[in-house]
C-alpha cells in the first residue's frame, strides 16, 4: 500500500519533518482578513529561497509576472516560465528559488474563515483542492484589487476585501477547471474525488474505488498521480483528513467519533493518521482552533 508519509519528507533536509507554518515561518496568529504580498518583500529578503513547508490551514495563490522559478510541490520539483499563477492548498509541502527581481503576487486565505470556498459544500472546493499551475490571462487587475484594499481603510474595508478575494478565487478556479478539462482521465479523477467523500465512512479500499470506476487499481494510482502528484492512496487519506479538520472544527463530535464517521474502525489508528498527516494530535488540532 502506498504510504503518504512520503510526501512529508525530503533526503536533502536529512529527513528532518516539513515544518508547518502561518505564512513562511511566522508562528503568530493571522494577521487579517487575508494577508497579500508582493514576491519581491516576502522572497528578497530570503535571499529568494523558501525552503520546503506546509501550512495546515492556509490557502494560497500566487500570481508569478516576470522572472524565474524552480518549485517543489509534494516532493516533485520543477522549473516554470511566468506568467504564470499557481494554485497552493493547504497541507501541500511547497518550496521556491525564484530568480533575483521577481515580480508578482502572493494572495493567503486563513480556509476556515472562507466556508463558502473551502467548506465542505463550497462551490469552489473541487476546484481548488489540489496543487495547480495555469496561465493568468487577465488576473493581474484582480491581484492589484486585493493588494489595494488590503493597504486601505476606508469604509466597509473587510467586505470589499472578501468580495475581491472571492472573485479572485473564482477566476482562479475557472483557469483550475480549464486545465483539469483538458487533462486525460481528468472525468475518471473527479468521479474518484466524489465516491470518496460518498463513501467516507464506509472504509472503502483503493480496489472499491477502482471497480468502481471500472478501472484497475495501477491505472487509479497513475491518474492519480499524473493530476494531484500524489499516490491514490495518498490523495484518498489527504481528502479524509481534510474531513477530519472539518469535523474537529465544526462539531463537537469527540475524537473518536470523528474517526467512526470517516471509516476507521480502531481510534487508535485514525489518531496515528491523523498525527502522520497534520503533525499534531487530533485534539491538539481542535484546541489550536480555539475549541474543547
Amino acid at each position: 500500500m502506498d504510504d503518504m508519509s512520503n510526501n512529508w519528507y525530503y533526503p536533502d533536509m536529512n529527513n528532518a519533518p516539513i515544518p508547518s507554518w502561518q505564512l513562511y515561518g511566522e508562528q503568530s496568529p493571522f494577521p487579517d482578513l487575508v494577508h497579500i504580498e508582493t514576491i519581491t518583500d516576502r522572497a528578497a529578503g530570503h535571499d529568494w529561497h523558501i525552503s520546503p513547508h506546509r501550512h495546515l490551514h492556509l490557502h494560497q495563490i500566487f500570481l508569478i509576472q516576470s522572472g524565474d522559478l524552480r518549485l517543489t510541490i509534494d516532493g516533485k520539483t520543477q522549473r516554470a516560465s511566468p506568467p504564470l499563477v499557481m494554485n497552493m492548498p493547504r497541507g501541500h509541502v511547497h518550496g521556491f528559488t525564484f530568480s533575483a527581481g521577481t515580480q508578482g503576487f502572493v494572495l493567503t486565505l486563513p480556509a476556515d474563515d472562507f466556508p463558502e470556498i473551502f467548506g465542505p459544500n463550497g462551490e469552489l472546493s473541487a476546484a481548488l483542492d489540489h496543487p495547480f499551475l495555469a496561465t493568468p490571462e487577465n488576473l493581474g487587475p484582480m491581484f492589484q484589487s486585493v493588494a489595494q484594499l488590503h493597504v486601505s481603510h476606508g469604509p466597509y474595508r473587510r467586505l470589499k476585501l472578501r468580495a475581491a478575494a472571492i472573485s479572485l478565487c473564482c477566476a482562479v478556479a475557472e483557469r483550475v477547471r480549464a486545465v483539469a478539462g483538458n487533462a486525460a482521465g481528468s472525468s475518471r479523477l473527479a468521479a474518484f474525488e466524489d465516491l470518496i467523500r460518498a463513501h467516507l465512512a464506509d472504509a472503502w479500499q483503493l480496489a472499491d474505488y477502482a471497480a468502481a470506476l471500472a478501472i484497475s487499481e495501477r491505472h487509479l494510482r497513475r491518474l492519480s498521480l499524473a493530476a494531484t502528484g500524489l499516490s491514490a492512496h495518498g490523495f484518498l487519506e489527504t481528502t479524509r483528513m481534510r474531513e477530519a479538520c472539518r469535523l474537529l472544527a465544526y462539531t463537537r463530535m469527540r475524537v473518536q467519533e470523528v474517526g467512526f464517521a470517516l471509516g476507521f474502525e480502531d481510534p487508535a489508528y485514525f489518531a496515528r493518521v491523523f498525527r502522520r498527516s497534520l503533525g499534531m494530535s487530533a485534539s491538539e488540532y481542535r484546541k489550536r482552533l480555539g475549541g474543547d
